[in-house]
Order: structure tokens, then C-alpha cells, then sequence
């Protein structure tokens, strides 16, 4: 065991401070790394909350790390100690189930083991995320991080990357193709970089007027108010694929009808009950709506290299760790662009 420095959430009502938590010995199969950066999402936020249920305190949050491998278990072969590599959402899965044998780890039929507050064997009993200055992680969700990429702008690729991209991916975005992404956040951002890049013409559909400039400098073709009827009646029928990364509940009746028949809506942002649905445009379009849960472990290496041919990262506002709470405030308050990354050598 070692013990490491870290922020710790002591329960739902108290700020993130200084902690020490014991990371575990060091298995033949496992990898540790001393974490150089680690982005900042707000489903950190909702686990340290406890809005989703189930938080177990201390919370040491932290899914989009980056940093050096710093030691290697006995049957680790494909890396090497100071080789930069990535970890993200996911921790651990059965290994065994239909799901992780096809490459799909997020929807594991036991159930994945996110990289913090999950059981676990750990010292603590539970899961400790990259919050901290170092993190012990199974081979297997260890990411190969590409030559040629800023570290610290790609750590936001191992969720709201992989999250956009892993869709974008499967409803087989490419050119010829019209994908309309709903919300310019830290999900709508990256949903219209890799949109760009994969071919396909790119609208960002947004209820902000103050959004459309960075939308067209992130690359998008044009940009939709979602306020306006008669923009949107304009742009009904015209659509391949939405996807949808609103973070809250709302209306998803209100993008159907921008789809083709056939086309597709899925949701990445909001989980949970919504407003009621409408079947009437799905029936007489042949219209669906899915969703998305991050990617694979392999999806997300390929990700990892579409993003470095294609020199793509996440905008970003560094931060050094003991900001972090201020963070949280203003990402509730949506005033970030578009993404904070925490720099992890500001951690003592």
C-alpha cells in the first residue's frame, strides 16, 4: 500500500479539502501512475452531491486522468514505467459477460466499476478517483496515450470525448451526412469537433444567440436557435442524426420532427425520467431515440488516435487543485468554456 494526497468530499454538504487515502498493493496486473492532469466533469459534481444516490463518503471524484506510469505489475507487458497513458469513467467490468467479450465494458451485464465510489477491494472498501497526486488501475482500463496530443487538453477525451465520439461512431456519421448537436457545452463542444472531422455536415442547435460565434470556430457548418419556430419548422426533415447532450431533463418532442425518415436522436446528456413523450413523430417518421453510455475500452484507444490524427482536444481552463470548489460553482452556473482541468502538480 501507499499513501497518497488528494481532495476529499467528507459528505454531500461539505466542500472538497485536503485528504490522504492508501492506494492498493500493487497486483501482477495492475499499473501505477502518478496523475499529471485530470479533467473536471459535472457528474463529478453530482456524485460528491449525492444526486444521483448511493455516494459513499470519503468521495475522491476524478475520471479523465492523465499522468506517467510510475510502476508495473508482474504480468504488465505493453507498457513501460514513464510511458504517458490515460484512465478513464470505467475501473473495472466482469470481463466475462457478452457485453465486455464484444469490446463493451460500459454496458457490462454485472455492471462496471467506475473509477471512484465504486466497491471495491481497495483499502476504504471503495474506489478513489483522480483527484490525487497517484492511482493503482487494472491493465486492462489503462489507455495508450498518442504521441503529438496536449496532455492536459485531452484529458476531457476520456469522458466527454469518448461519450460524443462513441455514437458519432455507431449511427456511422460520415460524409454526406447532417448531424445537428443539441447543446454547446463540455459534451456539445467535443460532439461538433468530431462531428467535423468524421465528414459530416455540422449544425449546433443551441437556445443561446451568444453561443453561435464558438460554435462555427469549434467547426460547425451553421448554427439553429432551437427558440425559434420558425428556424426550426425551416429545418424539419433535414437531419441523419441528433445527438442530444442537453444535461438536464426537457422536451425531447421538440427535436423530432428535425429528423429524416429513419433518422435517429441520441441522448448522451440528461439520464433519467423526462418530460413526456410523443410517439406521433416517431411512428409516422420511422424516427428513434437511443442513448449512449461513454465507449469500450477499445472505442476509446481508437478515439484517442482519431483525435491525434486529427489534432483534436478539449477547450480548456487549467486549474490548480485547491480551486476546484470555485470550479464547481461556476460549471452549475455554466461559465466555463468548456472544460476545467485540474493541473495535478499543484497537489502537495
Amino acid at each position: 500500500m501507499s499513501t497518497t494526497s488528494c481532495y476529499a468530499a467528507q459528505s454531500d454538504q461539505s466542500l472538497l479539502e485536503p485528504f490522504k487515502i492508501e492506494r492498493r498493493k500493487i497486483g501482477a496486473n495492475d499499473v501505477q501512475i502518478a496523475i499529471e492532469f485530470c479533467g473536471v466533469c459535472h457528474s463529478d459534481i453530482h456524485v460528491v452531491k449525492n444526486e444521483w444516490g448511493g455516494s459513499h463518503y470519503p468521495v475522491v471524484p476524478g475520471h479523465e486522468i492523465i499522468g506517467k506510469v510510475t510502476a508495473l505489475g508482474g504480468d504488465v507487458s505493453h507498457l513501460k514505467i514513464g510511458q504517458r497513458v490515460g484512465v478513464g469513467y470505467m475501473g473495472g467490468s466482469c470481463q466475462v459477460c457478452t457485453s465486455c467479450k464484444s469490446g463493451l465494458e460500459q454496458y457490462c451485464l454485472e455492471g462496471f466499476s467506475p473509477i471512484f465510489n465504486a466497491p471495491s477491494k481497495d483499502v476504504g472498501g471503495f474506489t478513489y478517483g483522480g483527484y490525487s497526486k497517484s492511482i493503482v488501475v487494472d491493465k486492462h482500463f489503462v489507455l495508450i496515450f498518442p504521441m503529438g496530443l496536449d496532455p492536459a487538453g485531452a484529458a476531457p477525451l476520456l469522458c466527454a470525448g469518448i461519450t460524443t465520439y462513441s455514437p458519432l461512431k455507431h449511427w456511422g456519421v460520415k460524409p454526406g451526412m447532417t448531424v445537428g448537436i443539441i447543446g454547446l457545452g463540455g459534451l456539445g463542444h467535443m460532439g461538433v469537433k468530431l462531428s467535423h472531422a468524421m465528414g459530416a455536415k455540422t449544425i449546433m442547435i443551441t437556445s443561446s444567440k451568444s453561443k453561435a460565434a464558438d460554435a462555427i470556430k469549434l467547426g460547425a457548418d451553421e448554427v439553429l436557435i432551437s427558440t425559434d419556430p420558425v428556424a426550426m419548422q425551416n429545418m424539419n426533415n433535414q437531419f441523419d442524426f441528433l445527438l442530444n447532450t442537453i444535461p438536464g431533463p426537457h422536451d425531447y418532442n421538440h427535436y423530432m420532427n428535425l429528423l429524416k425518415v429513419d433518422g435517429n436522436m441520441c441522448i448522451v446528456g440528461s439520464i433519467g425520467p423526462t418530460a413526456e413523450l410523443n410517439t406521433e413523430a416517431m411512428v409516422y417518421g420511422r424516427r428513434s431515440i437511443a442513448g449512449s453510455l461513454v465507449g469500450g475500452i477499445k472505442e476509446t484507444q481508437e478515439m484517442l488516435y482519431f483525435c491525434a490524427k486529427h489534432q483534436i482536444v478539449s477547450e480548456i481552463e487549467m486549474i490548480k487543485m485547491d480551486q476546484i470548489n470555485v470550479a464547481y460553482e461556476r460549471i452549475l452556473k455554466n461559465d466555463v468554456k468548456y472544460r476545467f482541468v485540474i493541473d495535478m502538480s499543484s497537489l502537495h
